[in-house]
């Protein structure tokens, strides 16, 4: 069953399924995120657990996330803007499989928002 709201469950899922797909993901987000995060799943709980918290800040206002994700972004190895649509079809899909479709397109349109952000920063 879908959710048709968005909870702390749902999230947490969600950031399962999500960087499920990124680990696994051969188009060079893996090779980014395992090289940044590592490969361990203590590692892994707490990437997990930390962008859980910035979504429920973004989605239902509720969140002890700390941290600057613009930044983090500047801090890594260059790579090509493609990589943020990559990204986005892989929230995607994680959304898709996890929430209503009014649900997951609200929650995408949020990323689409963010990526874009990202982008016109990193590559202008």
């Amino acid at each position: 069953m879908k959710y048709k709201e968005i909870t702390n469950e749902s999230i947490a899922k969600l950031m399962e399924s999500f960087y499920e797909a990124i680990r696994e993901d051969e188009s060079g987000l893996g090779e980014i995120f395992n090289n940044k995060i590592g490969t361990s799943e203590e590692a892994w709980d707490a990437h997990k657990a930390k962008i859980g918290e910035f979504w429920k800040g973004m989605l239902i206002g509720q969140s002890e996330f700390r941290g600057n994700p613009m930044q983090a972004h500047m801090n890594l190895d260059p790579f090509p803007p493609e990589y943020f649509d990559n990204w986005l079809n892989l929230f995607k899909k994680s959304l898709d499989s996890i929430y209503e479709p009014e649900i997951a397109d609200m929650i995408l349109m949020r990323a689409q928002m963010i990526a874009n952000r990202f982008k016109s920063v990193l590559y202008s």
